[in-house]
């Protein structure tokens, strides 16, 4: 199954998760990930409406995406959040330094 799909590359990246990502995926989850934004550094918008599952691996994925794209002064957001996945950012305190809707 795909967990990345470039949605839209046209203002921002709109990249679609989807699934399961954990420690067994996300090696492909960043690759992919980064394999996108190298071609076109622009804002990310993550479009988590398909995302069903995270682990503490994902975050700190996910963080250092984060990071490289603030080095390049871009944003990353993450968009239809599930609400225990919104959980999961807040408690790690991940919704203070990213926008999360």
């Amino acid at each position: 199954m795909q967990q990345v799909k470039l949605l839209s590359a046209e203002e921002k990246l709109i990249i679609a998760l989807s699934g399961e990502i954990d420690a067994a995926t996300v090696e492909d989850f960043y690759a992919e990930v980064h394999a996108i934004y190298t071609h076109d550094k622009k804002d990310i918008v993550f479009d988590c409406s398909a995302l069903t599952f995270i682990d503490s691996t994902t975050l700190g994925t996910i963080v250092k995406i984060l990071k490289q794209l603030k080095q390049d002064g871009n944003v990353l957001s993450l968009k239809n959040v599930q609400p225990r996945i919104r959980k999961i950012f807040q408690i790690c305190s991940l919704d203070r330094i990213m926008e999360i809707d």
